[in-house]
């Protein structure tokens, strides 16, 4: 106990240099995008891209750098929790929840289907195609958590959140435009954007300049697609621990993440009222500064020269990715209506 005591302030100098170098990168990221507009998880992970050197062996901002990209972030995915609650679901009906849930699946499936054509390895296709159907940057750091690790695993990391940060930007300004030509309702609109649009801001953006009713919506779809980051990454770790994939390849994944516990259990103190609405609003503040901080690290880790080495086949299987869930989505809407 002694021991664990005195070496704790250790700890934290050792921690600190790195940290506090993460989160200078995420307070300039979240600067430019209130003065200019851009994403801040973009903006983030650039600056951290640029600031490689930071993060090499023997470096004092190394050992912090890396604490925050595992750490923090599981931090920030478990606080996502207090947004969700039971009521959400009752709010849309069971055929648009049904048509939420299937996009999130089988644009999953998808993902691995893709990957296995084009020789990419299936972890890849889970990382992007959960990335894609789930909640787009903290959805991909998620399962990344609990896939085996190989010498690749940053750099798919950092290029799958890049690349679902920029197709969800463009998806912002060209999805409001589509819904308007194919003359949706609000709530048709609201679905479409919420269920097909990958990051939480983005979905935000494009469903209120469409219409309050229609950005309600929208925030909701896109939040039953959030909680179901929790089914599919226990899901895949039971996937992972069936087939023995982690024996050679990594450490044994848990069967559920503590990360992923701590997001189940506050969604379920959320749906029980538990949380006051003022701790909750708290919460989901901590959890975004936590994710925009841990994804500057991320940044920091990576090189930029071998995270180009993905190649143009990796960024078609996003692309194909993200239009595979808007057409599943807007047959569905058909199909419902």
């Amino acid at each position: 106990m002694l021991d664990t005591v005195t070496r704790a302030p250790s700890q934290i100098r050792l921690l600190f240099p790195g940290l506090i170098t993460a989160t200078l990168v995420g307070v300039t990221a979240q600067f430019l995008s209130e003065h200019y507009g851009a994403p801040a998880m973009l903006m983030a992970l650039l600056l951290g891209l640029a600031l490689n050197f930071l993060s090499e062996d023997g470096s004092r901002t190394a050992p912090g750098i890396a604490f925050t990209a595992r750490t923090v972030l599981r931090l920030g995915v478990a606080l996502l929790g207090v947004r969700i609650s039971v009521e959400m679901l009752g709010a849309l009906g069971p055929g648009l929840i049904a048509l939420t849930v299937a996009g999130v699946g089988a644009t999953i499936l998808c993902g691995l289907a893709l990957a296995r054509l084009t020789g990419r390895d299936w972890r890849f296709g889970l990382l992007t195609g959960g990335s894609v159907a789930i909640c787009g940057a903290s959805a991909a750091m998620a399962i990344s958590a609990i896939l085996p690790r190989h010498e690749k695993s940053e750099r798919d990391l950092v290029f799958t959140v890049l690349a679902v940060t920029v197709l969800s930007t463009v998806a912002m300004v060209v999805y409001p435009m589509i819904s308007n030509a194919l003359g949706f309702t609000a709530i048709e609109s609201g679905v479409f954007l919420g269920g097909t649009i990958h990051d939480v801001a983005q979905v935000v953006g494009a469903g209120f300049s469409v219409g309050q009713e229609a950005g309600e919506t929208a925030t909701l779809v896109k939040l039953i697609r959030v909680s179901m980051l929790a089914p599919v990454v226990l899901i895949a770790s039971l996937a992972i621990r069936a087939k023995g994939l982690a024996a050679t390849e990594g450490a044994r994944p848990p069967l559920l993440p503590g990360f992923v516990l701590g997001f189940v259990a506050l969604a379920a103190l959320n749906s029980m009222g538990l949380i006051p609405a003022e701790l909750a609003e708290a919460a989901a503040l901590l959890s975004r500064w936590a994710l925009l901080i841990s994804i500057a690290a991320v940044g920091i880790k990576t090189s930029l020269a071998k995270m180009l080495e993905v190649g143009p086949v990796a960024i078609g299987l996003l692309v194909v990715e993200t239009l595979f869930i808007g057409s599943f989505v807007l047959t569905g809407l058909h199909l419902l209506d």
